[in-house]
């Protein structure tokens, strides 16, 4: 018999969709490993989640997660090529300090990727520029002095540097409060989820 998962967030449970039954799948930020466990119950997925921190790593081998404690700022040299079928990054890419070099990597080890990000050019955000201050929002929750996000983006911004490093855009969904936005995304979403595949 199956443990109970509690029910996944809105944007998790648009990944776990998006990922194929029997998915070899690293994920990269993993936290408490939520996504992972999910998708080994409920879908027969294997991989691995990637996280630095000592009590999320320690949750996701509560979770049942295989997890390694890995700083991704020094790269996936770990993994070999094409050795998942799907790599994703969770709302940890905006704390990466060379993040084309994260993205390339991310290409080189899976062959889609699903990766999310608050989104910048949310309204509340421009109209806080605006104003002459730095956006504290439910998506980018920090002072501009504490923060631990080292790069802002927007959607559009992002749709150009995945196809810069190598990918095709399968799919985008904005979501404002965890619903998706259909009209004008990067205004109105305040987080992005890409999913991608290498091109060719």
């Amino acid at each position: 018999m199956k443990p109970a998962l509690r029910p996944l967030r809105t944007d998790l449970a648009f990944i776990a969709d998006w990922i194929a039954p029997g998915s070899r799948v690293l994920d990269l930020g993993c936290g408490d490993g939520t996504l992972l466990a999910h998708l080994q119950l409920e879908r027969g997925c294997t991989g691995y989640g990637v996280d630095r921190d000592d009590a999320k790593v320690a949750a996701c081998v509560r979770n049942g997660v295989n997890v390694i404690q890995l700083n991704l700022n020094h790269g996936l040299g770990l993994f070999g090529d094409d050795s998942f079928d799907t790599v994703v990054q969770l709302q940890s890419l905006q704390a990466i300090v060379q993040v084309e070099k994260n993205l390339r990597e991310i290409g080189r080890v899976g062959r889609e990727a699903i990766i999310s990000f608050p989104n910048f050019g949310h309204w509340r955000h421009r109209t806080a520029l605006a104003l002459g201050r730095m956006p504290v929002s439910e998506s980018l929750p920090y002072e501009w002095y504490d923060t631990p996000n080292l790069r802002c983006a927007t959607i559009r911004d992002f749709e150009v540097l995945a196809r810069k490093t190598g990918f095709e855009i399968l799919d985008c969904v904005a979501l404002n409060h965890g619903k998706p936005v259909r009209r004008l995304p990067n205004l109105l979403g305040t987080i992005a989820v890409f999913r991608l595949r290498k091109a060719g």
